[in-house]
């Protein structure tokens, strides 16, 4: 009986979008639209922001894909502590972290 139940959950997990915690597909040229947020501190080399503390910014241009939608996947959940990187991960939805993601590393 269990033989039959897992395909057919695997099937039906596969109908409604993928495997649970599995990362949107990005495009490149829809993050390219969506990176007005970002280009404002990770832009510019040497950048430093004042709030809350100092800190400096890094640049994210040719960074992994996988590695930018997971630090923005764990902005938006809390589990990385920085304000202002919280609030605008917060505003993202996957799609947009996706494309983001996806937009840079292709840089």
């Amino acid at each position: 009986m269990m033989r039959r139940i897992l395909p057919l959950a695997f099937a039906a997990a596969g109908l409604l979008g993928g495997t649970p915690g599995a990362m949107a597909a990005g495009d490149a040229k829809a993050g390219e639209s969506k990176n007005s947020m970002c280009i404002g501190c990770h832009n510019i080399p040497g950048y430093k922001s004042s709030f809350p503390s100092v800190y400096s910014v890094p640049m994210i241009v040719g960074q992994s894909p996988k590695y930018i939608e997971s630090a923005l996947q764990a902005y938006k959940k809390g589990d990385r502590s920085h304000p202002t990187m919280r609030a605008i991960a917060g505003s993202l939805s996957e799609q947009d972290m996706a494309d983001l993601a996806a937009f840079y590393g292709a840089k």
